[in-house]
């Protein structure tokens, strides 16, 4: 509750240096204590809290609540709150309990604004058609929906509409400073909703947007940081003279180090410094390091980019129109180059500079390496490297997001149905590609690469590896724990428990799932049946919660045409072959990944160390550093990972009659 002052506390709020046109407007709280206020103007109507607490900055340097050299104008001020030295003013917020704001230019809300919410992100095309609206609770499935599905114009249009009805509620409204916010040594803020426990420290200049802070992921704005157009999830970090202009930063995800970013999408776990982007959407996991690097119109997830590594969304004719796809859990070499449009295939690694548009979406876990002006295609053969290995295993943990509720839905297989049936289309693709060229040809022309016949021999090998591993690791997990009694039994076990997950799967931004539920979805929404967006939301979810379901489902359609036999005429014996496969495959491409491993303690690596020792303590030089192949956590890991599958293959054997 709220009273008038009365005329002893006009008194002393006087004799502080305090004025005010008509003191009849200045409310305050029970409690309240006119002693804490010093050397402030009050205009329009403002209300003020008790100011009772106490804040224990850095080092121990203990605050009161107080409000000091400030101008306030139409401002409500919560319990506790400490307020001092504000150059300009702060107009037309409501600034929470126990929120923390000193040495800052202005705060200032001008009444006209959406704080962000409904500012267009141009993704892709720098030139428009793909334009996101961006609000607080975006994720990257949602927004992917938005951007890459513009040929179903009623669903974009509703979802459009949608977020914008939510923008226009905000218009004509106060700003926000959240609770327990701490805002320091900036310089102007304008037209910003601040969430609660956010952490505002040294930045220049923010204006239109909305920071969605939270007590167990609060949201870390730094110094120098240039924010225009903006939304920062929970656990976002925006810092050290970052410029992000018309951006959603996602959950957990940190932009630091001069790093700049006008018209891009930034979603969860995102790592961003030195560089620039520029109209790209960023999937879960895009990383950029390097000062050298630029990021341009491309859609990225689970993404490393190396140093200098740079696109062309230009081809000096009709603009900046052009776009291109990587999929997940892609590298880019330092210094690689690609000239848009063109899409790589997941899990690939790109090398050198390719110029003629690649395409190789229909061959992933690739190496595509440019030698003399060309552009050479290892299919399959980052399947047996560690760096793949390393990165699925490393994405899980590196999962930085506080926040119970996570706005993306991620799920960080490496093999799914997604991955396994573009595998499949793979092989089917270089069978072709041998049949048309021959079987003494020794190198195919696919589109504008090269393939060599060692090469796409194997691919094809490894391919099947995969499938292999992928098909026996889900009629394993479906086989469960308890002993089957008889063929019976086997075939309810294996029997599809889900309608959906047939046919081709997509991989939504983080998310896989079969296209048949992704245009369901898209119908429900045209068709008005999700009016929401907290119905997409839960759509999303109900999606992700069923993929293992789904997943069986597809592996089941694809029974007869990998193993001969469509899943209700397998019997025991079957699934004993299957089974006896999957063990031979995990070790297989084990091996490979151990061999792999290895070189990292050839001879070759070696080179350097000892750099003023004999020969001889060469290598103790080396071992001391990077120790030896035995002990090397990934062999280890490897090893326990043989050990480990080896005693489930005996134990789901066991399980058969």
């Amino acid at each position: 509750m709220f009273r008038i002052l009365t005329q002893e506390e006009i008194t002393v709020l006087e004799s502080r240096g305090c004025r005010c046109d008509d003191w009849s407007n200045v409310q305050v709280a029970e409690g309240f204590d006119p002693a804490r206020v010093t050397n402030v103007e009050f205009s329009g109507d403002i209300r003020i809290g008790s100011l009772a607490g106490r804040f224990v900055r850095p080092g121990g340097l203990v605050r009161r609540s107080e409000i000091t050299n400030a101008t306030l104008h139409n401002v409500a001020v919560g319990n506790d709150v400490y307020i001092r030295n504000i150059a300009d003013y702060i107009a037309n917020y409501d600034i929470a309990d126990g929120a923390y704001i000193e040495n800052v230019d202005s705060i200032v809300g001008t009444l006209d604004s959406t704080f962000g919410i409904g500012t267009e992100v141009s993704v892709l095309n720098e030139t428009g058609g793909r334009e996101v609206p961006v609000y607080e609770r975006l994720s990257a499935q949602t927004a992917y929906l938005i951007a890459m599905y513009r040929n179903r114009r009623e669903m974009v249009e509703r979802l459009v509409t949608l977020i914008k009805v939510h923008a226009a509620s905000l218009y004509g409204k106060r700003g926000q400073i959240g609770r327990n916010t701490l805002v320091i040594n900036a310089g102007t803020i304008t037209n910003v909703n601040v969430g609660d426990f956010a952490l505002i420290k040294g930045a220049t200049r923010l204006a239109d947007g909305t920071i969605s802070a939270s007590e167990s992921d609060p949201v870390v704005v730094g110094r120098d940081v240039i924010a225009e157009g903006f939304v920062f999830a929970s656990g976002s970090c925006v810092d050290d003279g970052a410029v992000i202009h018309h951006c959603f930063i996602g959950q957990a995800t940190k932009l630091t180090h001069l790093f700049s970013a006008h018209d891009s999408l930034f979603f969860a776990n995102c790592a961003c410094e030195n560089g620039e982007a520029a109209a790209i959407f960023g999937g879960p996991y895009t990383v950029t390091m390097h000062k050298s690097s630029l990021l341009i119109a491309g859609m990225f997830s689970f993404l490393n980019a190396g140093s200098g590594s740079n696109q062309s969304n230009h081809m000096y004719k009709l603009g900046p129109i052009h776009q291109g796809v990587v999929e997940r859990g892609s590298k880019t070499t330092s210094d690689s180059y690609i000239l848009w449009p063109a899409k790589i295939g997941a899990f690939s690694l790109v090398m050198g500079r390719h110029v003629n548009h690649p395409d190789t979406s229909r061959l992933p876990f690739s190496y595509l390496i440019e030698n003399r002006n060309e552009s050479f295609l290892v299919p399959g053969i980052n399947l047996r490297s560690v760096g793949t290995i390393r990165d699925a295993q490393k994405w899980p943990k590196r999962d930085k997001r506080r926040d119970p509720d996570r706005l993306d839905c991620i799920n960080f297989n490496l093999l799914s149905p997604y991955t396994a049936g573009k595998m499949f289309a793979g092989i089917k693709l270089l069978d072709e590609l041998e049949r048309t060229a021959g079987l003494t040809a020794e190198r195919f022309a696919f589109q504008t690469m090269t393939i060599d016949a060692r090469a796409l021999r194997k691919g094809r090998s490894l391919y099947r590896l995969a499938i292999d591993k992928f098909m026996g690791n889900s009629v394993i997990h479906r086989l469960g724990t308890e002993p089957v009694a008889d063929a019976a039994e086997l075939s309810r076990r294996l029997a599809p428990t889900h309608p959906a997950g047939k046919g081709r799967w997509v991989d939504v931004c983080g998310m896989f799932a079969p296209k048949s539920e992704i245009d369901a979805l898209c119908d429900a929404i045209a068709a008005g049946e999700i009016r929401s967006l907290e119905e997409i939301e839960e759509a999303w979810r109900r999606i992700h919660a069923d993929y293992y379901d789904m997943e069986w489902t597809w592996v089941v359609s694809m029974m007869e045409s990998w193993f001969g036999k469509t899943v209700d005429a397998l019997t025991p014996d079957d699934i004993r072959c299957i089974i006896e496969r999957w063990i031979s495959s995990v070790r297989s491409l084990n091996g490979m990944l151990l061999d792999d491993a290895r070189k990292e303690y050839s001879l070759k690596s070696r080179t350097g160390f000892g750099i003023d020792a004999p020969d001889s303590d060469a290598d103790d030089d080396f071992t001391s550093v990077r120790g030896q192949y035995e002990s090397d956590p990934f062999v280890k890991m490897v090893e326990a990972h043989n050990v480990a599958k080896s005693a489930l293959a005996e134990s789901a054997l066991e399980l058969l009659p």
